[in-house]
């Protein structure tokens, strides 16, 4: 896929969104992407360096009980760590049959965000540009978090059966994080379990590592850095490709060395992390609680 321009949703229907925390950083993203298109759109920002991005983006800032009173969708564009206390001030303002887009799963599943019978929960979160991804124009090059040029799909997930209530988290997810090809429906459970505990508890902890072994190998066994880091970026795609996509076989000696690397690093339980009560804990650390409440 090399288009830079939405792909857009079966839904042409135009809503109103409220952007909370519109001027943060991944607030001024989701700002940028929606004030391309024709949804009705308030943006709400408290802190004093967050208003002035979103002035000098042009933006006009709303406060937030105008903002959310008569918003389709409010996408909380905030920390985890702050939606507890923003839910809390803002669900009860919201008219009956709003919805509510967080993007990440952690608080939601993890139970910390007030919640009304006929206000609807939603979460959405980018897959970014994949590695696989066939990129043919330079802007799609330097966008590797994806929303900018570089096409991505998403994942979602809603608390309610309404087909309707569906496509306006569609459209906005499809909006936010444009240029969008796939919206992928899950549980919050399910989206828990792979954002944090697939991509960042893994794939995430494996890109540190891949570096903490390259900073090994230059600063203690004083290989060239650049030698270092070409054979490594290198073997970094043929791993991917062979080990996700199969597309050549590693050779005998390789998976020699790789049975050493397993044994010698990863832990024999660590398929542990999939189970729910290592989802609570890593949760809880990540939320700053003693424990998850179920």
């Amino acid at each position: 896929m090399s288009t830079t321009t939405t792909i857009p949703s079966t839904n042409s229907e135009t809503y109103k969104i409220a952007v909370i925390g519109a001027g943060g950083k991944m607030g001024m993203r989701v700002s940028n992407n929606l004030a391309r298109t024709a949804h009705t759109v308030w943006y709400v920002e408290n802190s004093p360096a967050g208003r002035e991005r979103t002035i000098d983006a042009g933006r006009e800032l709303t406060d937030a009980a105008t903002a959310v009173a008569d918003a389709d969708i409010v996408v909380l564009a905030v920390p985890d760590l702050a939606l507890a206390s923003v839910t809390a001030e803002l669900v009860p303002q919201l008219k009956p049959g709003a919805i509510v887009l967080t993007l990440d799963p952690a608080a939601a599943y993890a139970g910390l965000l007030t919640t009304r019978e006929d206000v609807i929960q939603a979460v959405a979160h980018p897959c970014h540009p994949s590695i696989f991804l066939q990129r043919q124009t330079p802007e799609e090059w330097a966008d590797t978090f994806g929303g900018i040029a570089a096409p991505q799909d998403a994942i979602a997930a809603i608390e309610s059966d309404d087909a309707a209530k569906q496509a306006i988290v569609e459209a906005t997810v499809r909006a936010i994080y444009a240029p969008v090809i796939d919206v992928h429906w899950v549980t919050i459970k399910q989206l828990a379990q792979l954002e944090p505990t697939l991509v960042e508890t893994v794939a995430c902890m494996i890109g540190a590592l891949l570096n903490e072994a390259l900073q090994e190998a230059v600063n203690t066994m004083g290989v060239p850095e650049a030698a270092a880091r070409s054979i490594l970026y290198g073997h970094t795609q043929v791993a991917l490709a062979n080990g996700l996509r199969g597309d050549n076989p590693f050779s005998d000696a390789c998976l020699i060395a790789m049975d050493y690397g397993r044994e010698s690093i990863i832990k024999e339980d660590w398929k542990k992390i999939f189970r729910d009560d290592e989802l609570d804990k890593n949760l809880a650390r990540m939320l700053h609680l003693d424990r998850i409440e179920r």
